[in-house]
């Protein structure tokens, strides 16, 4: 490395600050910091900081919280700042063609999924519920495409039949930190060769809504599963059981090994999970073993079934209602 870089860090969630904090832990200096605007948060909706935010506050490093970086004075703000370079990670703002020309090396991004499969805004998810055996991250200068710059560094890992969204998002946020890191180390020596993304094979990453983490039980068990491991801890996959929401938080298929049942009927329970037929029928079940009733904590089902055994009467069906999807 023959000199740190003057970086610019912007970025707005948890994913993010764990690429701040690797990058505070090496020899580049931050000049400052971009992030959202606070926003309403809790019982109280007070106006609450960014995890970026927080522990960029934490370090003294300055904050710029524009509401947009199109502006001639936020343009200016920023070129003022005379950076190398600006790291961009699930910042939530477009970067205009004058601003990612600003820096003396351009932008470049820590994404979330292995490009160009899940380019958008919910990588990490969308690849669970696919059925994807690995993820990883992806370092890429940016350019004004949706996630179509060329690549500069790419690590991977892998994802389990056990992977949730949750676990996976932890994980990527370690090693985008790490690969970060590994970036700018090398960005600040010899540089680092620019690939550009394949044409074939991209995907998009839809954004998530809680709408759409209702449980179609047509649809086979193993489709379901991914589904709800994806969705855990949020938006949680859903169904309706009588009028309630009934949250699923963790699942896993087993044989159907009995008569052909109607899709969203409650099986005769195992000890630790809820059995729920399925379509294609005569094929898989699915088994929840982590669930959630309105009004009561997350639990696993064999603490559900000891408390709760009454609301899972084997033949139930499970919704969701016209309402509930639309809601």
């Amino acid at each position: 490395m023959s000199r740190p870089l003057r970086v610019i860090f912007a970025g707005t969630p948890d994913f993010a600050a764990e690429s701040l904090a690797s990058l505070l832990a090496s020899p580049h200096h931050v000049v400052a910091v971009y992030t959202q605007p606070d926003r309403p948060a809790g019982r109280g909706r007070k106006l609450t900081p960014s995890p970026v935010k927080a522990l960029a506050q934490r370090h003294g490093l300055p904050v710029y919280q524009p509401a947009s970086l199109r502006t001639p004075e936020a343009q200016a703000t920023l070129a003022a700042l005379d950076a190398d370079l600006m790291v961009v990670v699930a910042y939530g703002l477009i970067l205009p063609r004058a601003v990612l020309d600003t820096p003396r090396l351009g932008c470049i991004n820590v994404h979330a999924s292995l490009l160009p499969r899940w380019r958008g805004a919910a990588p990490i998810q969308r690849a669970i519920e696919a059925g994807d055996v690995e993820s990883g991250v992806t370092i890429m200068q940016m350019d004004e495409g949706l996630d179509t710059g060329d690549m500069l560094l790419v690590r991977r890992t892998p994802i389990t039949a056990t992977t949730s969204g949750g676990e996976l998002h932890d994980t990527l946020a370690a090693l985008g930190g790490q690969a970060l890191r590994e970036a700018l180390d090398a960005l600040a020596g010899d540089g680092l060769v620019a690939e550009p993304q394949p044409q074939a094979g991209v995907t998009y990453a839809a954004k998530l809504t809680k709408a759409g983490a209702a449980l179609d039980f047509c649809q086979p068990a193993e489709a379901l599963a991914a589904r709800i491991r994806a969705f855990n801890p949020w938006p949680v996959a859903w169904c309706t059981l009588d009028a309630d929401r009934l949250r699923l938080l963790m699942a896993e298929t087993a044989p159907d090994t009995g008569d052909p049942t109607a899709p969203g009927t409650l099986l005769a329970p195992a000890p630790d999970a809820l059995r729920i037929a399925c379509g294609p029928t005569g094929n898989q079940v699915l088994r929840v073993t982590r669930a959630q009733l309105p009004g009561g904590k997350a639990l696993d089902v064999s603490e559900l079934l000891k408390a709760r055994a009454d609301r899972f009467v084997p033949g139930t069906r499970l919704g969701p209602s016209d309402r509930e999807t639309s809601a």
